[in-house]
């Protein structure tokens, strides 16, 4: 224990670490599992204040899609401020304002963007899916919402009200009421029990018997919200049928839908956006993370008909974050230009290959899913009784000491899903191949070492 302090009082990261436990709030999360302070950054890399280099897996949780400091996003910021450009505008409009919208309907599918309105929401993600949720039921007149179990939109109290994570609840009173939460497709861990296909076709089955039921106990809904691909609830990919049949019945039963792009926008699943995989249009998708190329933006797009509330009826002071638009336009442009969302397929399946193979030698991990640049990797306890499916129970302790012995190779991981024991990878788009390895190599060395030490 002596030895241990010692190490920790000759770090350099000690007294910013120090400085932040003692002032900051009781809520941080990520300082507690990835305890260093950052000194620079640059691309995929992170330096902290000891001289460490660590590979950034993490990347704002999904916002830095081109990494730190990249030269169009930092040559963007420049000649903003160089021309003397507003950097705050509330919603008034500019030239650089309507350059940006340019871009991004133009990044959106064609059927999509002609009949398009946005939205410029405060700057977070979960501000832009209140917006969507209030929109719906203005447009609407109805008040239940239809949301999924192990989803996650945001942490405010009407967000939170609709993720499916209960800890952050527990103290909560009075959440938003008439929400209803309805099986995902996670065939893993499938809520029906049986996995496979077989999964989200029964969740489609139900979720349809569930509407035609006139005794069904839920009001007629105003929006069924979803993400395409589950980010915290463990990087879980719907099934693009599944996807297909959500649009199919919420159509049938004139149900807004609502996409939640926020961490999957801007080509992270190999897409622009999540729900093309499934060749759908939703009536709305909330964008956050990414679309400010590194700096806080969010906004909320939809179709026209919904366009029915009154001026004011959503305002924020930051929704005219002129910089952040510049940043994102510069972002947005690149990423079309050099194709990433094409590169973030290819290299998700070179990074899934290596896993899958961990997979087979390594009995503590129970499954490796994801889709593009958005991968997870579930830790089992291989000690533990199976289940009837034959798939050994979470192992949030295991999932951990890999994610600290990963950190102590240079390689920064986040931990999330069901019990904390998915080791998730959200590296920036412009990782490269040789990149990928060295990370899968990594992250090997660091599941042997942790499996090694709790047998």
């Amino acid at each position: 224990m002596h030895d241990q302090v010692q190490v920790r009082e000759r770090s350099k990261n000690d007294p910013y670490l120090n400085k932040q436990a003692s002032r900051e709030s009781n809520a941080r999360s990520y300082p507690r599992r990835i305890p260093i302070a950052i000194k620079e950054a640059e691309g995929i890399h992170v330096k902290d204040m000891d001289g460490n280099v660590y590979y950034d897996c993490l990347a704002g949780a999904g916002t830095l899609a081109l990494g730190h400091n990249h030269p169009v996003v930092i040559q963007a910021i420049r000649e903003m401020l160089d021309r003397k450009l507003p950097l705050h505008t509330l919603d008034l409009t500019t030239p650089l304002k309507e350059q940006f919208v340019d871009e991004l309907f133009d990044s959106l599918p064609e059927e999509f963007a002609k009949d398009a309105r946005i939205q410029f929401c405060g700057p977070t993600g979960a501000d832009a899916v209140e917006a969507a949720i209030k929109l719906a039921k203005t447009a609407t007149g109805n008040r239940s919402v239809l949301s999924f179990q192990g989803g996650y939109h945001g942490a405010t109290h009407a967000t939170m009200s609709l993720s499916g994570m209960l800890g952050p609840k527990e103290k909560v009173h009075g959440l938003v009421p008439d929400v209803h939460f309805l099986p995902y497709p996670y065939a893993y861990r499938c809520p029906f029990g049986v996995g496979g296909d077989e999964c989200h076709q029964l969740s489609s089955r139900y979720i349809e018997r569930l509407l035609q039921d006139p005794e069904r106990g839920i009001l007629a809904p105003c929006a069924m919200i979803f993400e395409a691909v589950q980010g915290e609830g463990g990087a879980i990919p719907a099934p693009v049928e599944w996807i297909r049949q959500m649009r199919r019945i919420t159509q049938e039963h004139h149900i807004p839908l609502i996409i939640d792009e926020v961490q999957t926008g801007l080509g992270r699943t190999g897409k622009m956006f999540a729900f093309e995989h499934a060749g759908i249009i939703p009536d709305v998708i909330v964008l956050s993370k990414a679309i400010g190329g590194s700096l806080p933006l969010s906004v909320m797009i939809y179709n026209k008909r919904l366009d029915v509330w009154k001026p004011g009826a959503h305002i924020g002071t930051f929704r005219g974050n002129q910089m952040a638009m510049a940043a994102g336009l510069a972002t947005l442009t690149y990423i079309k230009e050099h194709d990433l969302p094409s590169k973030a397929d290819r290299l998700g399946d070179r990074l899934m290959d290596h896993l899958n193979e961990l997979m087979k030698r390594v009995g503590w991990i129970g499954d490796v899913r994801g889709r593009g640049l958005m991968i997870g990797v579930e830790i089992v306890n291989r000690d533990a009784e199976p289940d009837h499916m034959g798939h050994y129970p979470a192992y949030p302790e295991l999932a951990s000491r890999i994610q600290r012995e990963c950190l102590k190779r240079g390689l920064i991981l986040e931990v999330g899903g069901r019990h904390g024991a998915v080791v998730r990878f959200l590296p920036p788009l412009i990782v490269t191949e040789s990149q990928i390895d060295e990370i899968a190599k990594i992250f090997r060395e660091a599941v042997h070492q942790a499996c090694t030490d709790v047998t």
